[in-house]
Order: structure tokens, then C-alpha cells, then sequence
């Protein structure tokens, strides 16, 4: 049940109300926005809310136990804060939005609606249609340790303790050439092997792409050049001398682990678990029935 203030309770009930909607967008890299559908400038909780003319919010629909509640904001790309290019660079993919009512005369007074997170951003002819889902969508987050063969960490972090920024596992490049919507040529790297970063990361350092993280699918070395296979498009928003750094890959087998990082010790998956084929297998008579370990 929500608990309004006593000042903001009593302006509800008041013949004329001076309401608006605010929301503020925080997103994933810590950029926060203030949008309101009032006509002025609003500054209220630390942040300033900016008009934002063209946007029009749906109805939430409220659902009981742990549904996710949805809803949507549509409106034009007008904003200089909101720009067409961030879309379509996924700045704004789960980014936490802060919805508010305020008396916009005193804007002391006002009511933190709900929080919600974007969800799909659908784009067309410079109208956009984000989708709001509520906190629930989480619960749909997997947690915990699932049996598996392949490694349950991820690469680098406090369970698979190697050290990224070591100089063995990462390299400063630039872009030579753009080979194709999802590959980019840089110099040689003579002092990796083909397929050392493949499943890594880049970091973007420069450009337009500045600030994002991109998933590599291969690293090849080509005759004078190492072709980088990135897993979604990015020649759109790539020159040439655009600068990124390479981070080592893991394809999360144990034999990876083992010969690649000598990091055995510290795999986070069951590589000796018997597989589904194991699972449809029927009795033979050439099988062993000695009750010994089937996985050494």
C-alpha cells in the first residue's frame, strides 16, 4: 500500500491539482537523464527534469504474485540528451527509470511512483517505443551454480581470479581496415597465437563506440594482418584509427582452463559429469559392471 506525504495527499484532494510526470533514467554506465511532461525545467530528489515534449506513457498494468507488471513510453526523438545513435548502441538496455509526480509549483512536494527497467527499444521513422518492466523481471534471473561441464565463472572475476590487465592477456590496437559489417583488420599480433582472444572482449577507447564492450567471436591471424570477428554489427560506428583494447578469451572448457591459463584449480564447472549420450545408453555385455569410477 503506498503511503503518500501529508502535503501531497491533501493537494490530490484539492479542487485543481498542478501535477506532472518525471522520470529519471539512470543507465548501466552511470549517466543519469530527468525527462518531465511539464513545459520548464523541474529540480527535485538531485536531479533536474528536462521537458521532453512527444513522449506519452501507457497504463500500468499490475499484476498479482511475482508477474512482471509492463508498460511503455512512446514519444520522439527530440531530446539532445536522447540520441538516435545511443539507441542503436544499446546505452540505454537496462537502465533503471524513476517515475515520479510532482507539484510542479512546489516541487517539494512529490511521489516516487515506481521503478522500473527498459526493456526492448523498438525504433521507426524517429518515433521510439520503450518497453518498462518492473522489478519482478529479475526473479526471472537465474542465481546460484547450475551442473554443467563448462566453467561457471566468468573470465577474470573473483572465482576465476586471473588478472586481465596482465600484459600477457590483453593488447592496445587500432583499426587498419573494416572488412565487413561484423570484422575489422588490425596489425599482426605476432605474439598471439590464431584464437587467443577469440570469446574475449574489446574495450572501446575512442570513436564512436567510445565506452562500449563488444563479445569477439575469433581472432584470426590473416597473412600481414589479425582479422577480429565481433558478434553483433559495428561498422556503422567504426573508422579507421578507432582505438580498442583486446581482452583474452575462454571458451570455458576445462582443458582451456588447464593449458591455456594453468588455472585448473580453480575451474567452476564438473567436467567428468556424464553426458546425455550416457544418459540413453542401455547395459552391454562387453561393459565393465565393477562398480569402479566411470571418469578418472
Amino acid at each position: 500500500m503506498r503511503e503518500l506525504s501529508e502535503e501531497f495527499t491533501a493537494h490530490l484532494a484539492a479542487n485543481s491539482t498542478n501535477l506532472a510526470n518525471c522520470w529519471k533514467i539512470t543507465r548501466l554506465d552511470n549517466i543519469v537523464l530527468g525527462f518531465t511532461d511539464h513545459d520548464e525545467e523541474l529540480n527535485f530528489a538531485g536531479t533536474v527534469f528536462r521537458p521532453a515534449f512527444g513522449a506519452d506513457i501507457s497504463e500500468v498494468t499490475s499484476k498479482l504474485g511475482a508477474q512482471t507488471d509492463s508498460s511503455e513510453i512512446i514519444g520522439i526523438i527530440s531530446s539532445e540528451a536522447i540520441s538516435e545513435e545511443d539507441i542503436l548502441l544499446n546505452r540505454y538496455d537496462g537502465a533503471k527509470v524513476e517515475s515520479y509526480k510532482v507539484n510542479w509549483k512546489d516541487v517539494r512536494f512529490y511521489h516516487h511512483l515506481r521503478t522500473d527497467y527498459i526493456g526492448e527499444i523498438v525504433r521507426k521513422d524517429n518515433i521510439f517505443r520503450v518497453e518498462l518492466r518492473s522489478a519482478q523481471h529479475q526473479l526471472n534471473i537465474a542465481k546460484g551454480r547450475v551442473y554443467q561441464s563448462f566453467c561457471s565463472a566468468r573470465l577474470g572475476d573473483n572465482k576465476c581470479s586471473i588478472n586481465l590487465e596482465s600484459a600477457d592477456y590483453r593488447i592496445n590496437v587500432s583499426v587498419n581496415e573494416i572488412i565487413d559489417q561484423y570484422s575489422v583488420a588490425i596489425t599482426l599480433l605476432s605474439d598471439f597465437s590464431d584464437g587467443f582472444f577469440s570469446f574475449g572482449k574489446a574495450v572501446w577507447t575512442s570513436g564512436k563506440r567510445n565506452g562500449k564492450i563488444d563479445k569477439i567471436i575469433s581472432q584470426k591471424n590473416n597473412n600481414n594482418q589479425t582479422i577480429i570477428d565481433f558478434s553483433e554489427p559495428i561498422s556503422d560506428w567504426v573508422n579507421i584509427g578507432d582505438e580498442f583494447t583486446l581482452y583474452v578469451g575462454c571458451d570455458r572448457h576445462f582443458s582451456t582452463c588447464v593449458e591455456k591459463f594453468n588455472n585448473g584449480i580453480n575451474f567452476r564447472g564438473f567436467p567428468h559429469i556424464p553426458g546425455e549420450d550416457f544418459i540413453l545408453r542401455y547395459p552391454k555385455k562387453t561393459m565393465s559392471f565393477s562398480g569402479k569410477p566411470l571418469f578418472k
